[in-house]
């Protein structure tokens, strides 16, 4: 030993030598969330090999949890290892070979970063624009479907970057009948808004386990309709599907055997300990059927801080009530404040955090996130109360 250690040139990181601490904070941001206990303990089970039975029982579960949260009895029905850009790159790369036309409705930063991916993997791009804050309306797509001939449209259903709720009833319908496959971004909105995969007719759909299902980010839950899974069916001869050749490993034949038929196929090791986790996030979603509570807006814990009367006011960078994001609610930074002021007194003096703007919002907007369990009243009343405490201490420019 004597001699190993006479060999080694680094010294032991001093930081390593001390036992991990980690702050207690109310997380208000748009993401992640805190975690529930019985999610946070189901992640400090012992592992067990990928390959063992109960793994398999448990990915089964997981696969109809995802069925129940996505309204859905698609059979590929999976979760992603890796953060919802994962599951974007798995549905892009799996519905699109190059040259092939695909349209991104755009309206902030996910449908800027889809145009991206798509581009990278030679894709002809087309975009439909809005400025932050709006939405797209059925006339909207219908004017780029007929304009582009799309294989696949994307487009966000909560767009956290604006705090924008993308309207989806009658767009599966739409995008079928122009012959084009529909693929929604629900990382920000499942659990926290409506969405029903079969009812409206959506091709692809996936979702992040860290904002409102509440788990540690690293699963993303995706589906993909009979649709999008096979060649030459209702939507043309010429439609895409994740069949014909896969160019990412995540979607591969071996991964849709283990996940669709439950073969043990030997793939990769797959995270263990995020599998018990989503687990149990999926369980809890099943328990407080969660996107049903937002049903009736006015009741949601987001709506008062919107409010006459509060410390916010009405100054929310979203105009109309039935667009906007039920789970991150964006308002603009209060004239003559610094934002990047505002959410470091909040950090700092009362352990909470919520977040700037990105994207087309960055420095313009506060983005609070209000998810799972997260979004109660309380909550909003103590950020509230940390909100005046804030406009009260921090700087302000008069100019």
């Amino acid at each position: 030993r004597a001699m190993a250690t006479s060999l080694l040139r680094v010294s032991p990181p001093e930081a390593l030598l001390r036992p991990l601490a980690v702050p207690e904070r109310l997380l208000l941001g748009p993401g992640p969330s805190n975690v529930p206990r019985r999610i946070r303990a189901a992640g400090a089970r012992q592992l067990l090999g990928h390959m063992h039975p109960e793994v398999l029982q448990v990915m089964d579960e997981i696969k109809a949890g995802i069925q129940y949260a996505f309204q859905t009895q698609n059979r590929l029905s999976l979760a992603v290892s890796g953060s919802g850009h994962c599951a974007m790159e798995a549905a892009l790369f799996n519905l699109l070979e190059q040259g092939d036309t695909v349209l991104v409705a755009i309206n902030g930063i996910w449908g800027q970063r889809a145009a991206d991916i798509a581009r990278r993997l030679g894709a002809n791009v087309c975009e439909l624009l809005k400025p932050p804050g709006k939405y797209f309306t059925l006339g909207d797509i219908e004017q780029g479907l007929l304009q582009h001939r799309p294989l696949v449209l994307f487009i966000t259903h909560g767009e956290s970057s604006t705090g924008v709720l993308q309207p989806l009833e009658g767009l599966g319908e739409l995008c079928h009948r122009h012959g084009c496959l529909l693929l929604v971004d629900a990382v920000a909105s499942l659990g926290g808004a409506p969405i029903f995969m079969d009812q409206q007719e959506i091709d692809v759909l996936y979702s992040g386990s860290q904002k409102v299902l509440n788990a540690p980010p690293g699963s993303a839950p995706i589906s993909f309709s009979e649709r999008a899974r096979a060649p030459g069916s209702d939507t043309g001869p010429t439609a895409p599907s994740c069949a014909r050749g896969c160019l990412t490993w995540g979607l591969s034949s071996l991964w849709r055997r283990r996940w669709v038929q439950g073969k043990p196929t030997t793939t990769t090791t797959t995270t263990t300990s995020t599998e018990w986790g989503q687990r149990e996030d999926t369980a809890l979603c099943s328990w407080r059927c969660a996107w049903a509570a937002f049903d009736a807006r006015e009741k949601s814990p987001s709506s008062v801080m919107l409010s006459p009367g509060t410390v916010l006011g009405s100054p929310g960078a979203v105009g109309l009530k039935k667009a906007r994001l039920p789970t991150i609610t964006t308002v603009r930074v209060p004239e003559g404040y610094d934002w990047k002021d505002i959410t470091a007194f909040l950090m700092d003096n009362h352990g909470m955090e919520i977040s700037g703007g990105l994207g087309p919002t960055v420095g313009k907007v506060l983005r609070i996130g209000l998810m799972g369990c997260n979004s109660t009243r309380g909550n909003v009343e103590r950020l509230l109360g940390a909100l005046r405490d804030a406009l009260q201490r921090c700087p302000r420019s008069r100019l």
